[in-house]
């Protein structure tokens, strides 16, 4: 009998956890910039070691700040490729990269484009051209006088007392049985 209760308990706990809850996470888009960079040096393409993107809200870049490492949002740099995530992003920015050469260079100052933005960033020997490719918008906002999607909070707690009924349901009947098993 007591492992009959310990099985009991153990599920009922289960599906407590397992029971649909409001997502607490951060899940919603995030703006982004692609940066893909062409090489405009006599030696060919130097590699990128680290980046920086400076965010600024004035338009000659005086306020400059490096976007903050937040959760997703950051600057990642591979080989000849850059590409930042961030929760948003000021309107104007500048590049500063480190390449394999030893030379670190800076870009021109250049706008947020959209949502999403692709950006082609040409290598020259003393600094970096930044030209816009591409962008989308952001995704459509999901209108409140529409039915969710989402299962509502009352609908899981309907299925958990279904589950808990049932649950102490074939309680009941095991127990039964084995009581009539052993007095027979």
């Amino acid at each position: 009998m007591t492992k009959l209760r310990i099985l009991l308990f153990s599920l009922v706990l289960l599906v407590m956890f397992a029971s649909s809850q409001n997502a607490l996470a951060d899940i919603g888009p995030k703006p982004t910039m692609d940066f893909k960079f062409e090489s405009n040096l006599d030696g060919g393409r130097v590699a990128i070691t680290s980046g920086i993107l400076y965010e600024c809200e004035q338009a000659d870049c005086a306020d400059a700040s490096p976007l903050e490492e937040l959760g997703p949002q950051r600057l990642t740099c591979e080989e000849f490729h850059c590409s930042a995530i961030a929760y948003g992003f000021a309107p104007y920015h500048r590049l500063e990269i480190q390449f394999s050469d030893g030379a670190t260079r800076q870009s021109n100052i250049f706008e947020t484009i959209n949502f999403s933005s692709e950006f082609l960033v040409t290598v020259n020997p003393s600094d970096l051209s930044v030209e816009e490719v591409s962008g989308s918008p952001a995704p459509a906002e999901p209108n409140p006088d529409s039915p969710s999607s989402a299962t509502p909070t009352w609908l899981g707690i309907l299925v958990l007392c279904v589950v808990l009924l049932l649950l102490i349901g074939l309680g009941a009947a095991l127990v039964m049985f084995l009581r009539r098993r052993a007095r027979q």
